[in-house]
C-alpha cells in the first residue's frame, strides 16, 4: 500500500517544505516523513493538495497528460453572464493557447467556507459572484487567467477536488492521510522480430523461380 495525504492548504502557503524567506510552507501543516508533492496549488490559492510517498502515484497526480479532472470554486468579480458561461464552455484564447473546453456553472457561495486571511477586497459598486470550473489541463494559473480572459477578474481561487478526491470533512490547514494501493508497473511493449525465410523472400522478388504448372519433358536415353 501506498500513503496519500489529502492538505486543505490555506492561502498564502507555498506548497513546498522549506522557503529561505520565511513564509508559511508545508512543514507548519505536515510532519509525515517521506511524503512529496503531486501537482502544485499556487502560493495566493487555497483548497485541495495531495502528498505520496509513492513516485508512481506522483506521476499520475502530476502528469498533465494523466487528464485527471481538478475542480475549483471560484470567487471572480461582476456579474456571469451567458456569454462568459459559453467562452469558458468552449475554450478560451490565451498567451500560450486555447483552454480546452471546461466544465463550468454558476453557483452559490459554497455552504461551510472557511474565511479566508486575509479576507478578499470587497467592493460595494461591484458584485461578486461564484463558479465552479472543471479542467484536465495543467497551464500555468489556467484558471486565474480563463475567468480575467472573460471580465470576470478572480478573487479568491479554491481547489476543491482532484479526480475523486475531495476537501470534504477538511478545514483550512486540517489533513488526512488515506493508504491506497500501490499502482503496478505498466507492462512494457514486447518486442516482436518478424523472421522471413530465405527461399520466401527470393521467391518473392523472382517471380520466374515459381514452380511451373507446364508438363516436364521426357528424359533422353543415352546411347550406350
Amino acid at each position: 500500500m501506498s500513503t496519500l495525504v489529502l492538505l486543505n492548504k490555506p492561502f498564502r502557503v507555498l506548497s513546498q517544505f522549506t522557503d529561505d524567506n520565511q513564509r508559511q510552507t508545508l512543514a507548519d501543516y505536515i510532519s509525515i516523513p517521506n511524503v512529496y508533492v503531486a501537482g502544485r496549488l499556487d502560493f495566493d490559492s487555497e483548497g485541495l493538495l495531495l502528498l505520496t510517498d509513492d513516485g508512481k502515484w506522483q506521476h499520475k497526480i502530476a502528469n498533465p497528460a494523466e487528464k485527471m479532472p481538478k475542480t475549483y470554486w471560484v470567487q471572480v468579480e461582476g456579474e456571469v453572464t451567458e456569454q462568459a458561461l459559453s467562452a469558458l464552455l468552449e475554450g478560451v484564447k490565451l498567451k500560450d493557447g486555447i483552454t480546452k473546453p471546461a466544465l463550468v456553472k454558476k453557483i452559490t457561495e459554497p455552504s461551510g467556507l472557511w474565511p479566508r486571511t486575509p479576507p478578499i477586497r470587497e467592493r460595494k459598486s461591484i458584485p461578486d459572484s461564484w463558479l465552479s470550473i472543471t479542467i484536465s489541463e495543467g497551464k500555468n494559473r489556467q484558471v486565474r487567467r480563463m475567468t480575467a480572459s472573460v471580465g470576470l477578474p478572480t478573487l479568491r481561487l479554491i481547489r476543491y477536488s482532484i479526480g475523486d478526491w475531495t476537501l470534504a470533512g477538511l478545514d483550512a490547514g486540517e489533513h488526512k492521510v488515506l493508504n491506497v494501493p500501490t499502482l503496478a508497473e505498466a507492462p512494457s511493449r514486447p518486442t516482436t522480430k518478424t523472421r522471413y525465410s530465405p527461399r520466401v523472400k527470393y521467391a518473392a522478388k523472382t517471380p520466374s523461380n515459381r514452380r511451373s504448372t507446364k508438363p516436364a519433358k521426357p528424359k533422353r536415353k543415352r546411347s550406350k
